[in-house]
């Protein structure tokens, strides 16, 4: 018995489901060949299509729902537009601004972000790279994770350094944030109260970004008559903050007047310390944080901190990235930060 011949019209009942858009349709509605439709919406399109006609298509491929079949872009590329974010750790606020910033620029451009954050907060594991080499296109990195820069170094993957030293070897681009500049800043902000005993809470991590805050905060009281900077470091918990800044504040000697933290974290720490020993802040003790976390107005009084701009360093190290991965020039960036002045800070008590 022959088969009937097959249709494809619906059967009683059956919706009709309407044709998925193609590129065709796309470059048909905005008025442009397919080749355009494909530069642009494969991100190439910068030196050799206007931005007014690069917005007309994807606009165009907004409204008819038109999807790119990104496996078989993949494949024909040889990629899988996917980055590695290696952070120290996400549950710190910081890191988890950072993932925001790059996710958001990766998602324009139809790439996925995968965190490798360190399970024990600070320094990930050894080596992060055995089995996810061959499933990413480059890798946006922290200099605080320090432990995996060998493995990421040792891998062909374009990196982008992020808060790390300019001078160092190896990243293809470098995102940083002036930290010497806001190290001044609060240093600056200190001094002009009339503060000369000054105690550096600092980060116990080896670190580019710690390094250049100890040094800058010295080089900024070098010269000024009377001025002091102990150093008291800390692992980055609250915790053994308040137990550094307990130690800093009832040690032998003149007792400091402020206290420069290197994290909010810090700040947070030294804060209790300050009322655990009877004292006040900032009537007796002045209290300095950095990054402008939420906890910066969690703690009473708020904490006058440096802000970051935490988003915008991973949005730069995603663009950066891509840059590189487009054939293009990456930029090397320094972000500009921001002293923001609440309670925790006021001129030293008389003597």
């Amino acid at each position: 018995m022959a088969e009937p011949p097959r249709t494809d019209r619906p059967g009683p009942g059956t919706a009709t489901r309407p044709p998925r858009p193609t590129s065709r349709d796309v470059a048909h509605a905005a008025g442009v060949s397919q080749a355009t439709v494909s530069l642009v919406l494969g991100d190439k399109w910068r030196g050799r299509v206007s931005e007014r006609t690069a917005g007309l298509v994807r606009n165009t491929a907004r409204e008819l729902g038109y999807r790119p079949n990104l496996a078989a872009r993949n494949l024909r590329l040889g990629r899988t537009r996917t980055a590695l974010l290696v952070v120290p750790a996400l549950t710190h606020e910081f890191f988890a601004r950072v993932y925001t910033g790059a996710a958001s620029v990766a998602a324009e451009h139809s790439f996925g972000v995968v965190l490798y954050p360190s399970p024990e907060g600070v320094g990930p594991a050894k080596d992060p790279f055995a089995s996810a080499r061959a499933a990413l296109d480059g890798v946006i990195a922290s200099s605080i994770a320090s432990e995996a820069l060998a493995a990421i170094r040792g891998t062909d993957l374009p990196l982008v350094m992020l808060d790390s030293d300019p001078a160092g070897s190896g990243a293809a681009a470098h995102v940083n944030l002036d930290i010497a500049d806001a190290m001044r800043q609060v240093t600056d902000h200190l001094l002009g109260l009339g503060h000369r005993r000054i105690t550096h809470l600092a980060s116990a991590v080896t670190s580019w970004t710690f390094t250049v805050r100890a040094e800058t905060l010295a080089e900024a009281v070098r010269g000024v008559p009377g001025a002091l900077v102990r150093t008291v470091p800390s692992a980055l918990e609250v915790h053994a903050a308040r137990e550094a800044a307990e130690r800093a504040l009832g040690g032998p000697g003149p007792r400091p007047t402020a206290l420069i933290c290197d994290s909010d974290v810090l700040a947070a720490g030294a804060v209790k310390a300050v009322r655990k020993l009877g004292l006040r802040v900032p009537d007796d003790v002045s209290v300095t944080g950095f990054d402008d976390l939420a906890l910066a107005t969690a703690v009473e009084p708020e904490l006058t901190t440096v802000r970051l701009p935490a988003e915008q360093v991973g949005e730069h190290g995603m663009s950066a990235l891509l840059a590189i991965l487009d054939g293009r020039e990456p930029e090397n960036t320094v972000l500009p930060v921001s002293l923001v002045i609440r309670g925790s800070t006021a001129p030293p008590p008389a003597a």
